[in-house]
């Protein structure tokens, strides 16, 4: 039963990361952002880290979670954008 449960739950994983979308684009008022979905989920590896309530939507998403969220994750891991023009695009 265990290893039942532990396939339908890799399945489910492996689901979500041959269905998510490669790159996001979020609109911003100062440069659209470009997120890359795909690339983010190979370096974290944990969906929770950002989807705390499991796959889809992001819960109270926006400028100050993104910012405290994503930049603080990129200043933790000392890898990835932290200064304004390295996300915003115009």
């Amino acid at each position: 039963m265990k290893r039942i449960i532990a396939s339908l739950a890799l399945s489910v994983f492996c689901a979500g990361l041959a269905f998510a979308a490669d790159d996001i684009a979020f609109k911003a008022k100062n440069g659209d952002v470009k997120f890359p979905h795909k690339k983010h989920q190979q370096v974290v590896g944990n969906c929770k880290k950002c989807h705390e309530k499991g796959a889809g939507k992001i819960e109270g998403f926006g400028k100050d979670w993104a910012h405290k969220t994503c930049k603080g994750c990129h200043e933790e891991m000392k890898k990835g954008p932290t200064k304004c023009g390295d996300c915003h695009k115009k």
